[in-house]
């Protein structure tokens, strides 16, 4: 799909994250379900896929055909980054053919001693046509990779850096002051649990918005209810 035909269909649609780490309930070993999870997506008008690791990658666009945004989650040694983080992790979702990868854009420093920006340009002279979305934290990191060549900038770290934990629920803020200060697409991403919550996240200026936990995770969305639960039964 070229950049313009995939350009109108994510615009001011829903992107489902359909992952599953190993330890989760829905996590297969060699194996994978969430073609499943993605075909359910594509049925209710998903305009993409958001997926972790080769395999589902290919899998999941063999399934349904739609767009698919691809990361690789790894740990290294030394790095606070996990979310495609080398360009070990760009070679494979190339060839795997991930439409976009997302890769951790903050700006905590990387194991390797490489800026994110140098990262992103180097990714760009070696796949100029590959689309590549940010994933960041603040409003700061957001503005750098829209400076360093990024395509889309999402909203997915926001909370979970040591400087952004303890923000509670969707960071609208956070959306709104990217849509203001960048002239790239912002995906709104993280602890959207509520349809109404995304469709403020497109009333502040996200141009698409990804939603996971809420929709391909049951043990995330059963918790919830017993927390409730738990409260009214105290």
């Amino acid at each position: 799909m070229d950049k313009e035909s995939l350009m109108k269909q994510l615009k001011g649609g829903l992107i489902v994250s359909c992952q599953a780490l190993p330890g989760e309930p829905l996590y297969i070993e060699g194996d994978t379900m969430m073609p499943l999870m993605a075909k359910a997506a594509k049925e209710a008008g998903a305009c993409a896929i958001r997926t972790n690791g080769v395999m589902d990658v290919e899998r999941i666009k063999e399934a349904v055909g739609l767009p698919i945004i691809g990361i690789i989650k790894k740990d290294y040694p030394g790095w606070e980054q996990y979310i495609t983080v080398t360009m070990e992790e760009v070679d494979s979702l190339v060839k795997a053919g991930a439409d976009i990868i997302a890769l951790d854009c903050t700006l905590r420093e990387r194991g390797d001693g490489k800026t994110i920006g140098d990262f992103i340009r180097e990714i760009k002279s070696k796949y100029p046509e590959q689309l590549l979305m940010a994933d960041i934290s603040s409003l700061e990191e957001g503005i750098n990779a829209w400076k360093s060549g990024i395509d889309f900038v999402g909203t997915t770290l926001s909370g979970y850096t040591p400087y952004t934990v303890g923000k509670e629920g969707p960071d609208y803020e956070l959306v709104e002051k990217l849509a203001e200060a960048i002239d790239v697409p912002v995906i709104a991403e993280g602890k959207v649990h509520y349809p109404e919550q995304a469709a403020k996240m497109l009333e502040l200026g996200a141009y698409a918005v990804v939603v996971g936990g809420a929709i391909t995770r049951p043990l995330e969305i059963a918790k919830r209810f017993m927390k409730e639960i738990a409260n009214v039964s105290k």
